[in-house]
């Protein structure tokens, strides 16, 4: 039997960053050089993004205070003991960004992702109709932040999920990590036919942000966002109803070259991101080999490709010749909510699901991309049912996939 992903939930925090207003603040820090000013307007004004949300309320009320720094000098660190874990302050009264320490700003991450996790998990559980006493595997996912006992103990705390469930993590992979995911828990369910996998994936990638020279950390500031998904996959089709997408088949590659072009480490003041321009020109040259043998014999009607950026849309879909309204819903996504790292894959999958034009059978190709260089791919099968209409509850203000001027609305964290 074929595993099927039978909803998928989201969440995101309340408050909105508007992409303008950060390019403003990051190119007015001071320190910064005359270069990099430049380099930061010319990120943010590519990146294709209006809008992104994020778990830094403090950051989020200076811009809508409109705040500009008047210190002089270098930002100042984070004073220590200032933070309760709860919030993470990252801006001074004068506008100046600061620099917490990785342990402050992973203390940040514990105090604040598990809450998004368990929206976005609740979220799926009820569209599709799961309870959670029904789970019996869950796989969390996250490079954001890291602790143990981990989110997938957490999860099931505060889920009130059988404690016999199955446990995975995927810790450290990166963008593309949902589809590995999804693989796993398709796995599972090959090899337990009447399991219920609840998949979920948590990213805070703004509690990172900080001011550098460095074209690669500008590059990130511009991109990145904070958001969390949730997917409930199984292979029972009694548990089937209304939409779903069944997994058809998965693929993997690694890139021949990349292996420095895009990395993900540790470092003293936050995680460290590499991401090269030559990441959207390696993915442009490469993905018609790498996507090959899983789009092979089939007539892809819809394309869910993870939107690490304008550019990389734009090398995908020239790559594959592909038409210029293939990854509008890729798009939309990315100029709503920027980069979500591996939650936002399912942000486009359900986009999808809950399209207006969605029909029974209709193949999608879905395409995620993650440090080293690696490619990650999943061909989905859409199923709709005589009573698959989408419920007036399902998306907020009725949008769907036919909408041209947002993504899918999300539940947001308070």
């Amino acid at each position: 039997m074929t595993a099927s992903i039978l909803s998928i939930g989201t969440a995101v925090p309340p408050a909105v960053l508007h992409q303008n207003a950060v390019r403003d603040l990051f190119a007015a820090q001071p320190g910064i050089a005359r270069l990099s000013q430049r380099l930061v307007r010319a990120a943010f004004d590519a990146s294709a993004i209006e809008t992104r949300h994020t778990v830094l309320a403090d950051l989020a009320e200076a811009l809508d205070r409109g705040t500009a720094p008047t210190d002089a000098g270098e930002p100042a660190a984070a004073e220590p003991g200032s933070d309760d874990g709860a919030s993470l302050a990252v801006i001074s009264d004068a506008g100046a960004l600061l620099s917490p320490s990785t342990g402050t700003r992973n203390d940040a991450y514990i105090a604040l992702a598990p809450e998004l996790s368990a929206r976005a998990a609740r979220d799926a559980l009820t569209s599709a109709s799961v309870a959670p006493g029904d789970i019996t595997h869950v796989v969390t996912v996250s490079c954001t932040g890291m602790y143990a006992p981990g989110p997938d103990y957490r999860l099931i705390r505060d889920l009130d999920l059988p404690t016999t469930v199955e446990r995975y993590h995927l810790g450290f992979v990166g963008c593309a990590a949902a589809v590995p995911a999804l693989r796993a828990a398709a796995r599972m369910c090959a090899a337990q036919p009447d399991a219920v996998v609840l998949v979920v994936c948590a990213e805070l990638c703004t509690l990172h942000f900080r001011v550098a020279d460095d074209p690669d950390q500008i590059l990130a500031a511009s991109l990145f966002a904070d958001g969390a998904a949730a997917a409930v996959v199984s292979a029972d089709p009694a548990r089937r109803s209304g939409r779903w997408l069944d997994l058809d088949r998965f693929a993997t590659a690694v890139t021949d070259d990349g292996e420095r072009d895009m990395t993900w480490t540790v470092g003293d003041t936050g995680f460290d991101m590499v991401l090269t321009a030559e990441v959207p020109r390696i993915i442009g040259r490469e993905i018609r080999e790498a996507v090959g043998d899983i789009i092979a014999g089939a007539s892809v009607d819809t394309w869910a490709v993870h939107p690490g950026g304008r550019a990389v849309l734009d090398r995908v879909e020239s790559g594959l010749d592909l038409p210029p309204d293939a990854l509008e819903v890729s798009r939309a996504v990315l100029r709503d909510y920027g980069n979500m790292s591996s939650a936002t894959i399912l942000f486009i999958l359900r986009s999808i699901l809950l399209g207006d034009d969605l029909s029974d059978g209709e193949t999608i190709a879905t395409l995620a991309f993650g440090p080293g260089l690696t490619m990650e791919a999943a061909l989905l099968t859409a199923g709709v049912a005589e009573d698959g209409a989408v419920r007036a509850d399902a998306v907020a203000d009725g949008a769907g996939r036919t909408d041209a001027v947002r993504a899918e609305p999300v539940a947001s964290w308070t």
